[in-house]
């Protein structure tokens, strides 16, 4: 009870009310202790007179201060009463929107009626790792409460959700198990966590019906325990139910309907798998349509239907099964609408014909007659005989709805069954979470078994609540050394006993069902001969004698005792049971076979067992009631409980219109007394339920101290001060860390405050007003003063003014006339002068282009007939000289000739011996053609026998193709045998295990080629927007364009990076998957060659062919030896090819040197001869000239014209021996000595002699061209001779390793074995495994085919573009700058500097990036003797190394930035010297010198490129698990401003967190750790940007944390808090200012920060003010913005809560057209898209010197 003195004028008062429950008043009067009555105002200004009761005085509950309204904790309240919870929870459901409040350890539910976007993996993440009392409450602050202490106490824990139907129970259990799946961490698809989620559809789906409360209501109890692992991993589940409502199979109220399986079968009845069920439409059933509503809306059954057969697949329930299943659940449909005539208590019939009994036979697989016959009577037995006795109608229609119960409540506990077989786990349990998902506390105005069975299972757990409940309170008293006493709270335990005792109500209740007359009133009459004014919780009703009534905790319930027998006992005709058991369907004699093998510990009590009159065993094991069964289930439900830690979720029904946000007082009060939390309010408030540590009561009641009371001990400062401010000392209590008040003493001292604070903000008014009015007097006289002063100066300044006017007037017009007649003047002058100067430049202008045309014509005539006479004089001279020389030349040789020609028989002689030189000449080329033509037939030859040995060798790759594709079909063979051997596999459990996982790997292989392939495509896309962009031109509005294209590419790059982290994610899981298989198959293996050989062996011999077996041996036998031979043949071919080609080589070799000695021989003859046949013609013209001289021979003398035959036919035939001459050279200018010698002749001068005309030069150069052309030829047919060996070698060794396989395999396969299908299956794993690394070994041996065609492609161009001749002789390249290591040392090399280098170290002692450096020196080096496989070699196992460094040390920041350091400086290497233009104009000669010069590592830089990805994110996360911890704190929780902020008082939740204190962070923290990360990527060498990028990730980080932080945590909320993170912000600006990284968008990631923080500052009252708000938070999204509105907590009664009408103006006026994402919460794990700007290097490689601490002096510099 409060003290009389709190109940002053203007307190306010909590009175009842018949419709609203409570309302509140205002006190007018101050109250006496004596008054009788209370002087009260309404809300509404009704003046009120309050009578007190005369007898306990007792006053009304006071209410408590308006800041402490809205509490996320219910205990936190100062005055704790049942109207102050019920307007809590009303002020945070209806103006707040939250649903979830805390009262004490309990979480209050309230069911919203709309879906709300709390639930996402966004907000599982935020409340992941928390403390419960840090963060808003929630039912993953539950869950995540229970996770931590398991995993830290080591003990099971439990979640008890319960509340009335349509509360949201259901959902909350759902949530909760969600949480669970998603916090602990399963790599494995189809996970345990999946298949315990999946459960939920089909739990649904069988128990879950609608009702006029909820449209899914469940009608049944369940406990699921989660196991979990000692790493904290759900490993199984097992689920327990409890007293499903049978009789809605066969009734359903008005507006309600049956289970909801029903109605989805009926609305997939159109597809062709059930239309053998013989199913309509719902309305058309009798079970289906009795409430006329079978619809529900926004409810498709339909695609409900097809959730339902995903969840049963997912939980092993195959199809054949489902369909089984369905054809139970059909047959209960057309049993319900079996018709039974008959009337009154006469005998009843059912028609054999009748259609639904013959289609519920059908589908049951049972005789129609019988089960017509025993639907209308029943077998009697007595002692001598059996008789059969005829039933009335309404009883053969009982025992038909009892026979559809017993057969649903079979099927229902055998898909419990089946459910928990799916979610058992063969590794042992570590701990468990039980999920209780049970029904409330009900009372309607007829209430029967099903209700009093349910209030019985809430007084059990009411009574356990309220043991833990005071077991805590005594807990917390110990621990803080508090003297109490006994705490009086209400034990239910009478009223339990009154139910569960001996002879109590279920044990009278079993007692009568065994009479054999025993009826509903003579129970009722035993109740009240037992228990009637004997049992203060038993009473009768006055106007029934057939109805008792129960005083529960909650409430007093009449239940009426009409059907408590009957549903007691549960009786089925043993005789319908007998007729089921004869049916040929085995899912329904698996429903009804006995019990010991049909139920177990999953469903102890999932509904009742069937009472039936048989003897025997049979007849023992039906004998249990429901009632026994529900109490035996129930008792080992409460053992489960009190063995574990509780968490309790209360769910609250608001209204039964299922109105969203919309709250009923009189409900809610209902729900809130009977669900126990205002017991949990009366429990804390009997005690000290306000608790403050000193350090919370110092801060916040600092201002009721003096000065002198303020001490360095903060404990002895509260001492000191509550014993002058609190007189009674029982008010409150000093424990170790905390003060204790009773209730009402917080709002006391709150009053005491607001006094002291009201007075001296009075005292403050005071002072500035004060201040503001003499400010304003001495403003004002100065002000007149001054006034004063002034007109009096321009009043004297006014009248001189008016003199020097009237003089200056007379001056100005003066000089104004004579200025004005000067500038008209001037204006007039100037204007003549310019048109002067216009004409003048206009004619002069004219007369220059009509001249200018006609020069230009005459000067270009004249320079050409002077070019013209010049070169024509000189033609002219020039023909003269040589007409001059010509003239002296013929007339010496004209003398000669004439000389010669004066003797005839000379002339003769000359003739014969001409002749016959011309004959030898003709006889030599004939002999030449001859010998050419030899040699061009053997040089056809010896192709010829080239052709024909690749013949051969193709024939012999033929015949190794056919081996494959024998081999192939023998695959072939084997896998026909796996797919036999699979059929017997398919019982076996851990087999089926094994295929899942092989499931998992082949969708996870595709999953990565689709990553893959849309990886290429998007780098195919950027290559082409890069193209695009290259290539564009700038048109208007570029800008905008351009920041377009940015935001485009920002998205790819995001999308890409996040396809690779992905893809890398599901490498990893993939290889966790591979070994999880191997060790599961390897287990097996164990398995079942120690225990099972014999049953493995029986199973094998029957499932396997043994006949084929031994053919498959003898044939793989044949084709191994087969293999062989080939092999051998193969060999010795191509060692005789071998011999062959270098014998062919030899002697083509020696055929071409002599080949060449005789061209050469012959060429010089020819040469010899050519010039004795010039010698003898230039005699002959001197004989001829001599005789025309001499006139012996006139020209036209027949001897004159036969001479002049002859020398023409001479001069024709040296024409064609120059001609042949030069074939033959072309032909003999391939030989490499032929060139040389033609090089010495020409250095020699004998060109001279040859070259008379200038045809032998021009012969020799195309020849060299088409020397070039032969060499290519030649080189590339021996690539291809090569590469066709290598091909056949490959092919050799792959078949080798076939036939092992093979031989394995068969070994396997061997009768003898007692294990060989687990052997077998491990062969074909091992074998699939191969075929993989076959195929990537094909996919790089492709790559590398690409790469060399790009090469050759890009070699050919330069070749082409090429100007100039290359040089014979190689010349010499600068090679300083690489290092050289021999191939052993490779390894070696690696890990010197990678896999053992130490971060620390190197960044102290070695200068940045050197182990990039380094080993790009050794990639040139590689490079420069064309050694390809080292190249690629040493690229490769450098990634991985880096890879696997990343692995192991992927949580140590400093590795992934040394790492990302010099994975960057080695990709930027590779560009900066790939040859490049684009990378090359940075370098420098020296550097230029130094690029790459055979190979093109462009794929390299792609791959190298996605590993700085990698290791960026991987740096990111670093990050961010160091970040994330300390930023709540340091940002929020931190009072970095001190006196400013002020605290609350806190709730239980908030004193009892899950962790002792811990580490507590602050501001500085986190600027050091800024520092730190800053200077760590500094010192190893990171480049600015990517530094930048980095920052700019972690700043994002602190501002999604905080403001996640901010919007889950309404304590957070308030003006002071605003005003801590603003400075906080700053802080952090400042010290981006000081590492200079500001730019990029640094600054703004802290935006919504800000904006945030602003908006908890600025007024929130007007329109104006929310039109500033929606314009200044620019950067937060709508929800975010109403959700901060919503949690804005006032810290004192000075401030103001946001209104109502604010919040809808805000929403609606403004927010409502913003286009933005619906998300509430910030994403802290989006990694903005890195970029890679080059950044080429300045160091010279040849420079850099190799420390000795590295221990590599194994290579070699150059």
């Amino acid at each position: 009870m409060a003290s009389p003195a709190l109940y002053s004028k203007y307190a306010r008062v909590w009175i009842t009310h018949l419709t609203e429950v409570w309302i509140s008043a205002e006190l007018t009067k101050d109250y006496n202790p004596g008054d009788g009555a209370l002087q009260l105002q309404l809300e509404d200004g009704t003046e009120l007179e309050y009578k007190l009761d005369p007898k306990g005085n007792a006053l009304p509950p006071l209410r408590n201060p308006d800041f402490l309204v809205g509490e996320n904790d219910l205990t936190a309240l100062s005055f704790l009463n049942e109207p102050a919870v019920l307007h809590n929870l009303r002020v945070r459901f209806i103006d707040s929107k939250l649903i979830y409040t805390y009262c004490g350890i309990i979480l209050v539910a309230i069911n919203p009626y709309e879906p709300l976007p709390i639930y996402g993996t966004d907000i599982i993440n935020a409340y992941s790792g928390q403390n419960m009392g840090d963060m808003d409450p929630h039912i993953f602050s539950v869950a995540e409460e229970a996770y931590k202490q398991m995993a830290r106490d080591e003990r099971n824990q439990s979640i008890i959700v319960s509340g009335e139907s349509g509360a949201g129970k259901t959902v909350s259990a759902k949530y909760a198990m969600r949480y669970f799946a998603t916090v602990s961490g399963s790599f494995t698809k189809a996970s345990v966590e999946e298949r315990v989620l999946a459960s939920s559809p089909i739990m649904e789906a069988i128990g879950n019906a609608k009702t006029t409360r909820n449209d899914n209501s469940s009608r049944f109890g369940k406990y699921i325990e989660i196991g979990f692992d000692r790493k904290h991993h759900i490993i199984g589940a097992n689920m327990r139910t409890y007293l499903l409502e049978k009789s809605r199979v066969v009734f359903q109220a008005a507006e309600e309907r049956n289970y909801h399986i029903f109605y989805q079968l009926c609305a997939s009845a159109h597809l062709p798998e059930f239309r053998a069920l013989q199913l309509g439409s719902a309305s058309d059933f009798h079970c289906t349509n009795q409430g006329r509503s079978p619809i529900i809306e926004e409810v498709d059954d339909a695609q409900e239907m097809q959730a339902t057969c995903k969840a049963f697949l997912l939980l092993g329930i195959g199809e054949r099964q489902q369909l089984d299943l369905f054809r139970v659940l059909a047959a209960i449909l057309h049993l319900g609408n079996v018709a039974v005539s008959g009337r009154g208590s006469a005998n009843c019939s059912i028609s054999a014909e009748n259609s639904h009994l013959s289609k519920f036979c059908e589908l049951m697989m049972v005789s129609c007659e019988p089960m017509a016959h025993w639907l209308c009577h029943k077998k009697l037995k007595t002692v001598t005989e059996t008789f059969s006795k005829p039933l009335s109608k309404a009883e053969a229609m009982d025992g038909r709805d009892a026979l559809a119960k017993l057969i649903y409540a079979r099927l229902f506990t055998w898909i419990v069954g089946q459910i928990n077989r799916a979610l058992h786990s063969s590794s042992q349990q570590h701990s468990f979470i039980g999920v209780l998902d049970i029904y409330g506390f009900e009372t309607f105005e007829i209430n029967s078994f099903e209700q009093f069975c349910i209030n019985y299972a809430n007084e059990k757990l009411q009574q356990q609540f309220n043991v833990h409940v005071f077991k805590l309170e005594q807990e917390e008293y110990l621990r803080e050394q508090i003297p109490w006493t006994l705490i009086d709270f209400y034990d239910n335990q009478t009223c339990i006993n009154l139910i569960e005792a001996k002879m109590g109500l279920l044990d009278l209740l079993d007692e009568e069902c065994m009479m054999p007359k025993g009826s509903d009133d003579s129970w009722a009459q035993k109740l009240y001969n037992s228990h009637l004014k004997k049992s203060s919780h038993f009473d009768k009703p006055r106007m029934s004698n057939k109805a008792f009534i129960v005083h529960h905790f909650a409430d007093k319930v009449e239940y009426q005792c009409e059907g408590f027998l009957e549903k007691n006992k549960d009786t089925v005709n043993e005789e319908q049971i007998q007729v089921l058991k004869l049916s040929q369907f085995a899912l329904l004699l698996e429903l009804f076979q006995e019990e010991a093998n049909a139920s177990g510990p999953s469903s102890i009590a999932a509904s009742g067992r069937t009472k039936m009159t048989r003897v025997g065993q049979s007849f023992r094991e039906h004998k249990k009631s429901v009632g026994l069964q529900f109490r035996n289930s129930l008792h080992l439900l409460m053992e489960t409980l009190n063995a574990t830690t509780p968490h309790y979720v209360r769910c609250i029904k608001p209204n039964d219109h299922k109105s969203p946000f919309m709250m009923e007082n009189s409900r809610a009060a209902q729900q809130l007394r009977a669900c126990g939390v205002l017991e949990t309010i009366r429990i804390s408030a009997a005690g000290f339920p306000s608790r403050w540590t000193y350090q919370e009561f110092f801060i916040r009641y600092r201002v009721l101290m003096k000065q002198k009371d303020v001490l360095s001990d903060r404990k002895l400062s509260c001492q000191n001060v509550l014993e002058k401010l609190i007189q009674d000392s029982d008010k409150y209590k000093f424990g170790k860390t905390k003060i204790f008040f009773r209730a009402g003493q917080v709002a006391y001292l709150e009053k005491l405050r607001a006094e002291k604070l009201r007075a001296a903000c009075v005292m403050i008014q005071k002072t500035i007003r004060c201040w503001l009015a003499r400010k304003k007097y001495l403003c004002v006289r100065r002000a007149a003063v001054t006034i004063q002063r002034c007109a009096r100066g321009q009043q004297a300044r006014a009248f001189c003014k008016s003199l020097r006017r009237t003089r200056a007037v007379v001056v100005l017009q003066k000089y104004q006339r004579m200025c004005v007649a000067r500038r008209l003047f001037q204006r007039q002058r100037a204007a003549a002068v310019l048109l002067q100067r216009l004409l003048r430049g206009h004619a002069a202008r004219l007369r220059y282009t009509q001249v200018e045309p006609k020069a230009v014509v005459v000067q270009r005539w004249v320079r050409g007939w002077l070019a013209r006479l010049h070169y024509k004089r000189s033609v002219q001279a020039v023909i003269y000289l040589q007409c001059c020389v010509r003239r002296t030349l013929a007339r010496r040789q004209l003398k000669r000739l004439r000389i010669e020609a004066r003797s005839i028989e000379h002339y003769k002689k000359l003739s014969i011996g001409m002749e016959n030189k011309i004959i030898q000449l003709q006889r030599k080329v004939d002999e030449q053609h001859k010998e050419n033509r030899q040699l061009s037939e053997h040089l056809s030859v010896v192709e010829s026998t080239s052709v024909a040995e690749l013949e051969k060798l193709r024939h012999h790759l033929e015949t190794l193709q056919g081996v494959e594709e024998d081999a192939r079909h023998l695959g072939i063979r084997v896998s026909a045998l796996e797919e036999e051997l699979g059929l017997v596999h398919q019982e076996l459990d851990r087999s089926r295990k094994v295929r899942c996982k092989e499931y998992v790997v082949a969708e996870l292989n595709e999953k990565n080629g689709m990553l893959k392939s849309e990886k290429d495509e998007l780098n195919r896309l950027i290559q082409d927007q890069g193209q695009q962009i290259t290539g564009w031109s700038y048109p208007a509005g570029f800008p905008e364009y351009a920041e377009r294209l940015e935001m485009e590419l920002n998205e790819e790059r995001t999308h890409y990076q996040n396809l690779l982290s992905e893809h890398l994610r599901l490498e990893e899981q993939h290889a966790d998957l591979k070994s999880e298989r191997e060790s599961v198959l390897y287990n097996t293996y164990t398995y079942l060659t120690n225990g099972n050989k014999y049953e493995c062996t029986e199973e094998l011999n029957g499932g396997v062919d043994m006949a084929l077996l031994l053919k498959l041996q003898r044939r793989v036998a044949e084709l191994e030896k087969q293999r062989l031979h080939l092999q051998n043949e193969c060999d010795s071919r191509e060692e005789q090819l071998q011999q062959d080609r270098a014998n062919d080589l030899e002697e083509c070799q020696r055929a071409i040197g002599a080949e060449r000695d005789y061209e050469a021989q012959k060429r010089q003859e020819l040469e010899a001869e050519n010039k004795r046949l010039k010698k003898d013609l230039k005699e002959l013209r001197v004989a001829l000239s001599l005789g025309e001289g001499s006139g012996l021979v006139s020209p036209g003398a027949p001897a004159y014209n036969v001479l002049l035959e002859q020398l023409n036919s001479t001069n024709e035939e040296l024409e064609m021996r120059k001609e042949e001459v030069l074939i033959l050279r072309t032909q003999l200018v391939n030989l490499e000595a032929f060139k040389n010698k033609v090089k010495e002749a020409a250095t020699e001068g004998d060109s001279g002699h040859l070259n008379e005309d200038g045809e032998l030069w021009l012969a020799y150069e195309g020849l060299k061209e088409t020397n070039k052309l032969l060499e290519s030829q030649l080189q590339s047919d021996r690539q291809a001779h090569t590469e066709e060996l290598e091909a056949l070698r490959v092919e050799l060794h792959a078949l080798q390793e076939e036939r092992k396989e093979q031989q394995l395999l068969l070994h396997t396969l061997q009768p003898q074995d007692g294990c060989r299908n687990v052997g077998l299956e491990c062969e074909i794993n091992r074998l699939t495994r191969h075929n993989l690394d076959l195929m990537e070994q094909m996919d790089k041996q492709d790559k590398t085919i690409r790469k060399l065609k790009k090469q050759l492609k890009i070699h050919l161009k330069k070749v082409e573009a090429s100007d100039t001749l290359p040089a014979l002789m190689r010349k010499a390249r600068h090679c300083e700058g690489m290092l050289e290591y021999k191939k052993q040392d490779e390894s070696k090399l690696l890990r010197t500097l990678i896999t053992d280098m130490k971060p620390r170290a190197s960044a102290v002692s070695l200068i940045p990036d050197l182990p990039a450096y380094l080993l790009f020196m050794c990639l040139r080096h590689a490079d420069y003797t064309t050694d390809d496989q080292r190249v690629y070699t040493l690229l490769n196992s450098s990634i991985n190394c880096i890879k696997n460094v990343l692995k192991k040390r992927g949580d140590d920041f400093e590795t992934v930035s040394f790492w990302l350091a010099n994975t960057c400086r080695f990709l930027h290497c590779l560009k900066q010297y790939s040859g490049e233009e684009a990378y090359t104009k940075h370098n420098t000669p020296q550097q230029n010198e130094q690029c790459l010069l055979n190979f093109d590592l462009t794929e390299y830089r792609q791959v190298l490129s996605d590993l700085v990805i990698q290791i960026y994110q991987q740096l990111i996360k670093c990050m961010e698990n160091i970040l994330q911890p300390m930023t709540a704190a340091g940002m929020l929780e931190q009072d970095t401003i001190p006196g400013v902020l002020g605290l609350k008082p806190t709730g239980l939740r908030k004193r009892t967190s899950s962790f002792p204190e811990e580490v507590s962070y602050t501001l500085e923290s986190i600027v050091k750790q800024l520092d730190s990360f800053h200077s760590t990527l500094v010192k190893h060498g990171n480049d600015p940007d990517l530094i930048r990028q980095a920052v700019k990730q972690q700043f994002h980080i602190i501002c999604a944390v905080t403001l996640n932080n901010l919007l889950l945590r309404k304590d957070m909320c308030s003006w002071s808090k605003g005003l801590q993170i603003r400075y906080n912000v700053c802080q952090l600006e400042e010290w981006l200012m000081d590492k200079g990284v500001q730019g990029g968008g640094v600054k703004e990631t802290l935006e919504p920060l800000i904006q945030a923080a602003q908006l908890l500052q600025v007024k929130k009252k007007s329109g104006e003010d929310a039109e500033a708000i929606a314009t200044m938070c620019t950067a937060l999204t709508a929800p975010q913005i109403v959700k901060i509105l919503n949690l804005y907590t006032p810290l004192n009664e000075f401030e103001e809560r946001v209104s109502v009408s604010f919040m809808k103006s805000v929403q609606v006026s403004f927010l409502l057209g913003r286009q933005e994402s619906p998300q509430l919460l910030m994403d802290s794990k989006t990694v903005f898209p890195i970029f890679l700007p080059f950044s080429p290097s300045a160091v010279a490689l040849e420079n850099l010197q190799i420390p000795s601490s590295l221990n590599l002096s194994f290579l070699t510099c150059f």
